[in-house]
């Protein structure tokens, strides 16, 4: 088994966490843990193979990214953008069905929930933000070519911290793309590290209660692994944990079945040794159009 510590991906840092699940999904040969120091950091490992070199050869292409599902126009079935009408989510989900990227629509849009102008819900990773960061296709687009040819060395660098930022949103809700808040800075992100976050998404869909705004409904909009605190009529907030055992996606998919983040003695049994919430960025005016998550460890 070939390991690669990855000091790039702290399990503190959201899109860090979701980079390291990312390249499960990326990779089906990888396999992720988290080290148990006081901060851990992710732990890539394949059989017979490098998980460095197991990135390279899976990296996505521009012509795969193109032919994803969620791309503003996608084999003539209807439009998406940031405002996505009901109808185009449909003809766009009917055509995805059984498609490996179908997940692109369902972790980031539902037609469980329906405004008041006909427009699908977004989830929380799909943020809203200023008109020159578009949708998310867009952002997916943008980040791919930040990373440029995939080397060995430039994904390497990725993984252990060591590759430069560049100036773009990414995704557009990493709190460490943000500068101080004393003054007007640009956002910096590290590419490598938001596209993989991207395809982590692909474990966390989006659902509803099926209301229509339209018809006077109150939809219950929610994404898996954001729950309400307890006993506080509050925001949700996402929760998530770091284990000490070595699974692939799958595994991966089942312990988030069954962590039990708010009941603590119990995590030992699946092999989990901390966990985190989300806590939002807070506007610093009423017309600061920010979205960003940051972390507070549990």
């Amino acid at each position: 088994m070939s390991e690669r510590v990855c000091r790039g991906l702290p399990a503190g840092w959201l899109n860090g966490w979701l980079a390291a699940v990312g390249a499960t999904v990326l990779d089906s040969r990888l396999r992720l843990h988290w080290t148990t120091e006081d901060s851990p950091v992710a732990v890539l490992s394949a059989e017979s193979l490098d998980p460095v070199d197991a990135l390279v050869e899976s990296w996505p292409s521009r012509e795969r990214l193109n032919d994803l599902p969620i791309a503003a126009d996608w084999r003539n079935a209807g439009k998406v953008e940031r405002r996505v009408a009901v109808d185009d989510f449909r003809d766009r989900a009917v055509q995805a069905r059984g498609t490996d990227a179908s997940w692109t629509l369902s972790s980031t849009l539902t037609d469980l929930s329906v405004d008041q102008s006909g427009n699908v819900a977004h989830a929380p990773f799909d943020a809203a933000g200023p008109g020159t960061i578009k949708w998310l296709h867009y952002r997916v687009l943008r980040v791919h070519e930040k990373v440029g040819p995939p080397s060995r060395s430039r994904l390497g660098a990725s993984l252990v911290g060591h590759a430069s930022r560049v100036k773009d949103a990414g995704l557009g809700f990493d709190q460490s793309r943000l500068g101080s808040l004393a003054d007007k800075t640009d956002p910096w992100v590290e590419p490598f590290v938001e596209l993989l976050a991207f395809f982590g998404l692909a474990l966390f869909p989006m659902r509803a209660s099926g209301a229509d705004q339209r018809n006077r409904g109150n939809p219950e909009e929610r994404q898996r692994g954001w729950r309400r605190p307890p006993g506080r009529d509050q925001p949700r907030e996402f929760l998530w944990p770091a284990w000490c055992q070595a699974i692939d996606t799958w595994g991966i998919d089942a312990l988030l079945d069954i962590w039990e983040p708010r009941r603590r003695g119990t995590w030992r049994s699946v092999g989990v040794h901390a966990g985190w919430r989300s806590v939002r960025y807070e506007p610093q005016a009423q017309a600061d159009a920010t979205r960003a998550i940051g972390a507070e460890r549990l």
